[in-house]
């Protein structure tokens, strides 16, 4: 499992945080562009890059705030998660109000969500791959992607 963090550049620290703290305490790995140097990249290549990216990942993770309004790679990052029927959150802090397209998914506030985000995350590749033996991929992906919808909006009570 590696999750893609999305993110406008402006939230770039914050992005980096979350990023820590899956790897130091969930030990799961993400892709973050901070830390890519072809992120230097612009247009078809950037968008090249970034589809490459997100097939080398599982799941994707905005991070928003009132900055990702700017933002045309967010919107377009999360809807190549959607089509890849992808485990989608989005992290916002208590002052970012969400537009109404990302409450669909869950969405995270704080440090300890970004941990049952993770405890989800895995419940959801664990079970995609015990799926997998029985399913077609598409299958399995939909239904695990449903049941971490289902642990993660429980967890947080959503």
């Amino acid at each position: 499992m590696k999750i893609f963090i999305s993110h406008q550049q402006a939230d770039s620290q914050q992005a980096l945080v979350i990023s820590r703290r899956l790897k130091s305490r969930h030990d799961i790995d993400s892709y973050l562009d901070v830390i890519d140097p072809a992120v230097g990249t612009t247009g078809d290549d950037l968008a090249d890059h970034v589809r490459k990216e997100l097939a080398n990942c599982s799941q994707l993770l905005a991070v928003v705030s009132e900055a990702t309004r700017t933002s045309w790679w967010v919107p377009w990052e999360i809807g190549i998660a959607c089509e890849k029927d992808f485990p989608l959150a989005t992290f916002a802090d208590a002052t970012t109000s969400l537009p109404e397209y990302l409450k669909k998914w869950p969405y995270l506030r704080t440090e300890s969500d970004v941990d049952l985000y993770a405890e989800a995350s895995k419940k959801a590749a664990d079970e995609f791959v015990f799926k997998l033996r029985h399913l077609q991929e598409g299958v399995a992906r939909e239904r695990s992607t449903k049941e971490f919808f289902r642990v993660l909006r429980a967890g947080l009570r959503q």
